[in-house]
């Protein structure tokens, strides 16, 4: 499954570190100097959630920009509990 979440689409972006040194010409100095340029990757916060989807739960992977604006609807919980049934106590 590939890093893309399913309802943005936002995946893996590239970019540069930059390394400067010296200082600012207000405070006094000649200036910043760019001494490095480094590739790097901006990953998206992805989670595998379970999603409703055409009225059937899939386990997805989606921003957390998406699950907090609301885009993904998760599906019902189940409740693991047992309810005995009651005697007919209103019988009387």
């Amino acid at each position: 499954m590939p890093r893309v979440c399913y309802f943005t689409g936002s995946k893996t972006t590239s970019g540069n570190v930059l390394k400067r040194r010296g200082k600012a010409k207000y405070l006094g100095g000649v200036g910043i100097k760019t001494t490095s340029v480094k590739k790097r990757t901006f990953k998206p916060n992805l989670q595998n959630v379970t999603a409703v989807i055409d009225g059937k739960p899939m386990r997805i992977k989606a921003s957390v920009r998406a699950i907090r604006s609301g885009l993904v609807e998760k599906p019902l919980r189940r409740k693991f509990v047992y309810t005995r049934p009651r005697k007919a106590a209103a019988a009387g």
